[in-house]
């Protein structure tokens, strides 16, 4: 039985209407009630975490970012790891130079900036998270912002060339794919796996005992270092050869059945 849970959002804990099941939500209340830690694991910013916490009602500790960024149930910052200004300007300009097709975002604690609000792949992330974005530059930040992560949303056709060539120049940030057209740029060594073995030892809690859902490429070091990992059955197939316990999709109950698989609820 697993003495915490840690969730994904897209994909795995909201339903492909970026919607909570109501199976899931019953799972989370139950988990809460036991005194059992239930944790959101995003590439989420705060400000698309927190409309989920008003529509259901609840609050939970929360890894945003990829781990770039760790807060408490109680609002306080638990860690934060962002990247400098300068690093993202390095970013943006190479992305211009090498004309990749793909528009950026730049998320720090409280903002999210981006160079084009009516490209139609923003307005579609602003629809999914219920947040506003503000077009405009890096400069926008103040000289000693911490970014959290600088998001690409690619042309699908050009994801694989995008990422291959953001590894080769930078090869001392985190570039995780999590989708097929976002790929995520966090400072060096931030990973869900680590955040979530960060956590378990500030709690005292073996990572043996650890749950963890997911569904995407982001989250395989996250499901790789739990006892417990499930991966959803909307993932990409070739994930199901490297992370074999598979349950029911996000839009299937899948993280009711899991839990419910462990004993950890009726």
């Amino acid at each position: 039985m697993g003495k915490i849970v840690f969730s994904d959002i897209d994909g795995t804990l909201l339903d492909n209407n970026h919607r909570m099941l109501d199976s899931s939500y019953e799972a989370i209340k139950k988990l809460q009630k036991q005194d059992i830690p239930f944790v959101i694991v995003t590439a989420r910013g705060p400000m698309g975490v927190y409309p989920i916490f008003k529509r259901y009602k609840f609050i939970c500790p929360m890894v945003c970012y990829s781990g770039a960024l760790i807060i408490g149930a109680d609002g306080e910052i638990v860690y934060t790891n962002g990247f400098s200004k300068d690093t993202a300007k390095a970013i943006i300009s190479f992305l211009d130079k090498e004309k990749l097709d793909c528009t950026w975002n730049i998320y720090t604690m409280d903002s999210w900036i981006v160079n084009n609000r009516s490209d139609t792949r923003v307005a579609r992330e602003e629809d999914i998270v219920e947040a506003a974005s503000t077009e405009g530059d890096v400069d926008m930040l103040s000289d000693g912002a911490q970014v959290g992560k600088l998001l690409c949303m690619c042309n699908p056709k050009n994801t694989d060339e995008i990422e291959a060539k953001l590894r080769k120049k930078f090869p001392g940030l985190s570039i995780v794919r999590s989708s097929d057209i976002l790929i995520e740029v966090m400072n060096k060594g931030i990973t869900k796996g680590k955040s979530i073995e960060f956590l378990c030892e500030k709690w005292d809690i073996d990572i043996k005992d650890a749950v963890a859902f997911g569904d995407h490429y982001n989250d395989v070091d996250m499901l790789e270092r739990v006892g417990h990992p499930f991966l959803m059955d909307n993932a990409p197939d070739e994930l199901k050869t490297r992370i074999t316990n598979v349950t029911y999709s996000n839009e299937a109950d899948g993280i009711y059945y899991g839990l419910k698989q462990l004993g950890m609820i009726e």
